[in-house]
């Protein structure tokens, strides 16, 4: 009979096999104590559970400015002084305008026990230097409680509150945060406002064809207090002070004070993150974001016309969001107040991607979604600048953000590798459906929504250039999926050619008709970007030209989409020949090719490229029913006509002249 690994021995017990001699164990006489103790490592220098918690943790090092100059700005500051500045400025981002004062506000998680066991701040009385509390005038329920503060939290911090405190948030297995976006799974266009004041009245676009839905002053003060109102009404609430664009010269301090884990992670990953020296000295910011999403609007609020409103107020320079928690809202309303703010400093804010060749030329990708802007733009060998969203000043181009938002749908490894490598630990991924065992992700699984994200921070792509800005822009492309299947794969556009299709900004879709055929849909989006632009699109065109001429840029139109037939009939052109081409205008070579002339568009076309069967570089010579070319032609030009009668009355240039340019680079029947 035998025991685990003992052997019987004759008295009927067992014997052991020698090992490695057990710690030896002591008492009483050695150390003056009855307590036994184990020699065999040193014991912890705690006396409690929660002692040995908090020596889990250390301080992070000091953040004091590493320049001299800064140094000495704060030498006069403690850092109980910085803190309480810092919450006083917090504060008063948070204060109803009603009783014209912000919330008491102190600093840390509310779920942390102190050394007591209790979770109320013991210096609830001023007594401690991570705290503010303002004279509230009237007492009222909300001028009795505290709004813990979670400033500017580290993204495994964030993971922790997403885990503990909101449904819908989980590890996935490469090691992204997996969120729900709620009911709202995209960005909602018709429910945006923007305040229109005798500052706007004359600057921004209204009307027809204008993204700039009109709300009034009151409208918008009546949403900003219940945001402000339910967000001060919570135990806590996340608050991010960051950055917009790289460009040193032309930053934009922006704050985002919201209600979630999830948006503070997505807020983090998406603006250029500060330095802790740069924290120190970050004051007031310049544009403030309430996120209240989790909160409706008031359906009988005036100008509402749902329980979602987003609302822009440029003169306050305040954001409202309710009704929506998509996180997206937050990313495209601040790239609005760039489409603003930027124009105003003589710099064109752009929607594109932009990359930089080993030898500093730069170039800008435009174009709508299924382009292929993305793909094009993320080249391993070229550096990204940005995927979406640039300035160009007068030094060159910066990047606005300090992240990407890219689809998820369908992602594999093998079609988008930068992507892939990119979702891990920090990666927020917005409405994806993974195995509820392995927590792999199913980026084919449409469950939720199609529109499936990823937001990370740039640097996640290896070949992203920090900081993110270049030297002027050599091309700007111009990216068309034609489904009709007749622009040409490449054309090279002059001054006016250029202003007229980023105007127009044309893709063609596959959508389903009723009785089940598919066909093409033109799409028009003003400036790739009609969603998001503030101004007159002929004010954003006209400066692009200036700058283009400038600096010798070349334009060029690339259509993506389908070539010998439309839809149905022909094919995609291949991505390898897209790249060909994009390779030849990085090159320089594309220039130096012989050119001819298209009808009904007038666009030169290149009748050779290396690599490239020359008979597809002109549509006609691809299709096989010439008829059905020129009739297709003729109906996308017809469409351009019209899309364009929005924007022909709108006078640019000395006596109108600009405008009659580009009305003349359109398509001539």
């Amino acid at each position: 009979m035998s025991a685990g690994n003992g052997n019987a021995n004759g008295d009927g017990g067992f014997s052991f096999p020698k090992g490695p001699a057990m710690p030896k164990i002591t008492t009483g006489a050695k150390r003056g104590s009855e307590i036994c103790h184990d020699d065999s490592g040193p014991t912890v220098k705690a006396t409690t559970i929660d002692e040995l918690h908090s020596l889990q943790k250390k301080r992070s090092a000091p953040t004091t400015p590493i320049n001299q100059s800064g140094a000495a700005a704060f030498a006069a500051v403690s850092e109980e002084e910085r803190q309480k500045i810092q919450l006083q400025s917090i504060s008063a981002s948070l204060a109803s305008l009603t009783r014209e004062s912000g919330p008491k506000v102190v600093r840390g998680d509310p779920a942390e026990k102190k050394a007591d066991g209790s979770t109320t701040p013991a210096y609830a009385h001023g007594q401690h230097h991570s705290i503010f509390s303002p004279d509230l005038g009237a007492v009222s329920d909300s001028s009795l409680k505290f709004t813990h503060v979670l400033y500017n939290l580290s993204p495994a911090e964030l993971y922790e509150q997403a885990i503990k405190y909101e449904k819908g948030s989980f590890i996935t297995s490469n090691g992204a945060l997996a969120t729900l976006s709620g009911a709202k799974t995209g960005r909602a266009p018709r429910d945006k406002r923007v305040v229109r004041d005798a500052t706007t009245e004359g600057e921004l676009w209204w009307g027809k064809g204008s993204p700039n839905i009109e709300m009034d002053e009151h409208t918008f003060m009546v949403n900003r207090e219940r945001a402000v109102d339910y967000l001060n009404s919570l135990e806590k609430v996340f608050v991010n002070d960051q950055f917009l664009n790289w460009d040193p010269e032309n930053r934009i301090k922006v704050r985002i004070v919201s209600a979630r884990a999830y948006h503070s992670l997505f807020m983090h990953n998406m603006c250029i993150r500060p330095t802790p020296e740069e924290l120190e000295s970050f004051g007031t910011p310049d544009f403030t974001i309430y996120n209240a999403g989790q909160f409706p609007c008031n359906r009988y609020t005036h100008y509402m016309t749902s329980s979602t409103s987003v609302d822009l107020n440029l003169s306050r320079r305040e954001m409202v969001i309710l009704g929506t928690q998509y996180a997206g809202e937050m990313k495209k309303g601040l790239f609005s107040v760039m489409h603003y703010l930027m124009p105003k400093r003589r710099i064109l804010s752009l929607h594109s991607g932009c990359n930089m060749g080993k030898e500093g030329d730069v170039a800008l990708f435009f174009g709508l979604s299924g382009t292929g802007k993305t793909t094009l733009s993320t080249d391993h060998n070229r550096y990204l600048i940005g995927d979406d969203e640039h300035c160009w000043t007068e030094t060159g181009v910066s990047n606005i953000e300090g992240g990407c938002y890219a689809k998820c749908v369908d992602l594999s490894r093998e079609k988008e590798p930068d992507i892939w490598n990119a979702i891990k630990f920090g990666t927020v991924l917005e409405n994806v459906v993974f195995d509820e065992h392995t927590r792999e992700v199913d980026y084919s699984d449409k469950s939720v929504t199609e529109n499936t994200r990823a937001a990370y921070p740039i640097e996640f792509i290896p070949n992203a250039k920090i900081p993110c800005i270049g030297p002027h822009p050599k091309n700007v492309i111009l990216l068309a999926c034609d489904a009709f299947g007749v622009l040409p794969p490449v054309s090279k556009l002059n001054l006016a050619q250029t202003m007229y299709h980023f105007i127009s900004g044309y893709t063609a879709l596959v959508a389903g008709t009723e009785d089940g055929i598919k066909e093409p849909t033109a799409t028009f989006s003003a400036c790739f970007g009609a969603a998001f632009i503030m101004l007159h699109p002929t004010k954003y065109a006209a400066m692009l030209a200036e700058k283009m001429k400038t600096q010798g840029a070349t334009g060029w139109l690339v259509n993506t989409g389908w070539s010998g037939g439309s839809y149905g009939v022909g094919n995609r052109i291949k991505l390898a020949y897209t790249r060909k081409i994009i390779d030849a205008i990085h090159s320089g070579s594309l220039l130096k090719a012989n050119y001819k002339k298209t009808e009904i568009f007038g666009f030169e076309i290149p009748t050779e490229i290396e690599g490239i069967p020359s008979e597809i570089l002109d549509p006609i010579n691809s299709w096989s029913d010439k008829k059905a070319h020129k009739e297709t032609l003729l109906k996308l030009g017809g469409l351009f006509k019209k899309n364009f009668e929005t924007f022909a009355n709108h006078k640019i240039g000395v006596d109108g002249k600009l405008t009659e340019e580009i009305l003349a680079a359109g398509p001539i029947f």
